[in-house]
């Protein structure tokens, strides 16, 4: 009978999950605080996780539609490699593609001679961008992520790839690429077809993930950084030196956070204790008893009081309710100070009106007093 791999690791006495994993870290990119974490100061290996950084300089540069001429050093890389030939020509954002997804060390070569006129002059600016990221912690040789033979040296932590990548994703061209899952482009004088396909497993294994970057070498072993996105919540893992399954744990790790927790349910306490305030000294104002309040609906969603009774909700993703809460909590102030403003608006209005019929009765009665006392002794009217 066939073990699933930990259960098979467990049988042979090696480590598993977590334990099977240098340094690893899983935060929420909207937070400062990391959900969990494991030698993220280690310096390691980053393998192809270098490429982001690679990448992202190409996106930065603003020159995406460049027209690439592919240099002799670029062909005499190790895999793994598209096949470019020497004078072959490109845009550069095939090349950024073809460097992410197919992690192709010929694409990164070529990105980093053509923007930085030689490979020390862009290693040079990855180092420079690293510190201008607080990356304390990490050093760039070379572009493609090599630890072994001439290129040799590249080092980094798991917090300093965060940082990285919560920079990179702040760029839409990157987010688009990131979670290709397949590539094709044309080499641009012969027409030459190119079809390359990613490593990253995850993206058909694991519903909720976008993408990012994976890596190995003999020497830095699996390693990865996973981004997923679900109900209102997004995720980063990564994972250097991972002798385990890589995308099992991560997608663990993914489920681990996307669930509830203690102080998400406090503050969705709260929150619900705001909105029924505001809701009863809107009644108490004398507007409509129809309201707003937290309660379970198919979205989680705030709904007319009338429609539904109020419940908790801890056993929702707080995340998911939070903005929705915090957006009808603003548009209900709004409204109620909107509708103040109407009625002191209109009552200004009434009693500006009432001073303006005052006044002109007034001023009737002392025009027709003569001809009332005439018109009393007529007997033609009692008063006027």
């Amino acid at each position: 009978m066939l073990l699933p791999p930990d259960a098979a690791a467990r049988k042979r006495g090696k480590p598993e999950g977590e334990d099977a994993v240098t340094a690893f870290l899983v935060k929420e990119t909207n937070s400062s605080g990391f959900l969990k974490e494991k030698n993220i100061d280690k310096s390691l290996s980053p393998a192809s996780l270098t490429k982001i950084m690679t990448c992202m300089l190409a996106i930065e540069s603003g020159r995406l539609d460049d027209v690439v001429t592919i240099p002799l050093v670029a062909t005499k890389v190790e895999p793994t490699r598209a096949g470019f030939k020497p004078g072959d020509r490109f845009t550069l954002r095939d090349l950024v593609k073809a460097a992410m997804v197919h992690s192709c060390n010929d694409a990164a070569f070529a990105i980093a001679v053509h923007l930085g006129g030689s490979l020390k002059g862009f290693v040079a600016k990855m180092n420079a961008r690293a510190r201008a990221l607080s990356m304390t912690h990490t050093v760039f040789t070379n572009p493609a992520g090599y630890d072994c033979g001439p290129y040799a040296g590249n080092r980094s932590t798991a917090r300093d790839l965060m940082k990285l990548t919560e920079q990179a994703i702040r760029y839409s061209e990157f987010n688009k690429i990131a979670k290709l899952d397949r590539v094709v482009f044309r080499e641009l004088k012969t027409g030459r077809r190119y079809a390359l396909g990613t490593h990253n497993k995850l993206l058909g294994r694991y519903r909720y993930s976008v993408g990012i970057k994976t890596g190995y070498t003999s020497k830095a072993g699996p390693c990865l950084i996973a981004r997923a996105k679900r109900g209102g919540k997004d995720m980063m893992v990564i994972m250097l030196h991972a002798k385990t399954n890589r995308w099992d744990l991560a997608s663990s790790m993914f489920e681990q956070g996307f669930k509830p927790r203690a102080n998400s349910t406090r503050h969705l306490r709260a929150k619900k204790k705001q909105i029924e305030e505001i809701r009863a000294a809107k009644i108490k104002k004398g507007h409509s008893a129809k309201s707003f309040s937290m309660a379970k609906s198919s979205k989680t969603d705030v709904v007319p009081v009338e429609n539904s009774s109020t419940k908790e909700l801890a056993h929702v993703p707080a995340e998911v309710v939070y903005a929705r809460r915090a957006k009808a909590l603003e548009a209900l102030k709004q409204k109620v100070a909107r509708q103040t403003a109407e009625r002191e608006a209109a009552a200004k209005k009434e009693a500006g009106k009432r001073s303006d019929d005052q006044a002109g009765t007034q001023q009737m009665l002392d025009i027709r007093k003569p001809e009332g006392s005439l018109l009393r002794h007529s007997g033609l009217v009692s008063d006027i």
